[in-house]
């Protein structure tokens, strides 16, 4: 497991990115901020992924509830092109998503069909996605988070 996983560096970077961009908090009121990374790893009642800033974007992160939907462990969600994540007739809808949020900042009520490990087709309903940017400006990649999800 990468340091990203647990890392209070990280987890600010998210919960940041989303108060600035979105609007709302992350991370729930009752949670302590020096056990908010634990609390989005480990029991965050939603899915919450990240991947980088690389042309052709790897995830860097992908919480407990990410896991199980998508049925992929740590080390295997971390070296898989963020892209997989849905088939191929519908990666350039996904694309399209993606390039909008990178220029408007974030996008909210977001539906599309994803796929996971064995193959299990499954809706993601109510996906709010955002840019990563640090507090520098740094543009570092992309989250999104999603509470519901529908198998096919």
């Amino acid at each position: 497991m990468t340091s990203f996983a647990l890392a209070p560096e990280f987890a600010a970077l998210l919960a940041d990115s989303h108060l600035r961009l979105v609007g709302t908090p992350l991370v729930d009121q009752h949670v302590p901020i020096a056990d908010a990374a634990r609390w989005l790893y480990q029991d965050a009642p939603f899915v919450l992924v990240a991947h980088n800033a690389d042309a052709d974007p790897r995830f860097v992160y992908a919480n407990r509830t990410a896991q199980r939907c998508f049925e992929y462990d740590w080390d295997e969600f971390v070296t898989l092109q963020s892209r997989l994540s849905a088939e191929d007739p519908n990666r350039e809808e996904r694309a399209r998503l993606l390039e909008d949020v990178r220029t408007q900042g974030y996008s909210t009520g977001y539906r599309g069909l994803r796929i996971a490990k064995s193959g299990r087709r499954f809706w993601i309903e109510h996906a709010v996605v955002w840019n990563l940017v640090d507090r520098a400006g740094v543009y570092r990649g992309q989250a999104a988070r999603f509470a519901d999800w529908t198998d096919v």
